[in-house]
């Protein structure tokens, strides 16, 4: 293996609509070193959410090529898993059920699987809930039985849209904090998509600015802050200092597509 887990290289995608086409992706090249955590911001509309789509293997690529660990891929698979906003429960399964549907689909054996669910429970705080249902959850509790789920099938890079988006703002932050823990404890390599500024700071190692639609990588902010980082890393100068160059950056491609050309 590389010491690169995700390689972006010469990635272009473009939609029609009444009969026009949009170019929607123009990203030179970016890279995701292993165990790194980055977060991706961008004007609104400026498609992170299909990149983030095709780096998952559910969306085509019109051109460029796309390596994991320098192997390049062409669709979905177990090196990569997905984490989206909406939760995709089975409202029908317990908490147990859902973290250990994929590896019944996989075919693993019962008590393999038995173990992997009850440590990624664990690893999640839901190993006192696991005889639940979605619907006696909370929405932090549920994206927990999400994010368990994804990582019970080990892939190599967990790809996040937005995924703490539909929280309330202290379920958010608490959110924020456990997968930061779940982070260090597994060394998984993570790509976040965001559009809250000060979560992808705090969240980052880097955080990468997309430019306005055609998306490419306007620049990268470095997140040189200690880790492990607590709430009181949102107070500090650094923070802000990082924080307001983001926005900076950002604000100045809205303005850049308002103007006419």
């Amino acid at each position: 293996m590389s010491g690169l887990a995700l390689e972006v290289i010469a990635l272009r995608k473009a939609f029609a609509k009444d009969g026009r086409t949009i170019e929607v992706l123009d990203v030179g090249r970016l890279s995701v070193a292993d165990g790194e955590f980055v977060t991706v911001v961008g004007p609104s509309g400026c498609g992170k959410s299909t990149l983030l789509h095709i780096l998952g293997g559910f969306i085509p690529a019109d051109a460029g090529q796309i390596r994991v660990h320098g192997r390049e891929i062409a669709g979905p698979g177990p090196d990569r898993g997905m984490v989206f906003q909406e939760f995709s429960l089975f409202p029908w399964r317990t908490v147990e059920g859902n973290v250990g549907w994929g590896l019944e689909v996989r075919g693993t054996p019962a008590t393999e699987r038995a173990a992997i669910v009850d440590r990624y429970l664990t690893l999640t705080g839901l190993a006192e809930f696991r005889h639940l249902l979605p619907g006696e959850l909370s929405g932090g509790m549920k994206q927990r039985v999400a994010l368990a789920r994804v990582l019970a099938f080990d892939p190599h890079v967990l790809l996040m849209d937005e995924p703490f988006g539909s929280l309330d703002a202290q379920t958010r932050e608490t959110m924020q904090e456990e997968l930061t823990s779940i982070w260090e404890r597994t060394g998984k390599t993570i790509f976040f998509v965001t559009h809250d500024i000060d979560e992808a700071v705090y969240l980052g190692d880097r955080v990468l600015v997309l430019s306005a639609r055609p998306a490419s990588l306007r620049e990268e902010v470095v997140v040189d802050l200690p880790r492990p980082r607590t709430v009181a890393v949102r107070k500090s100068v650094a923070f802000l200092e990082r924080r307001n160059r983001v926005w900076d950056l950002i604000a100045g491609e809205r303005r850049k597509h308002r103007e006419p050309s």
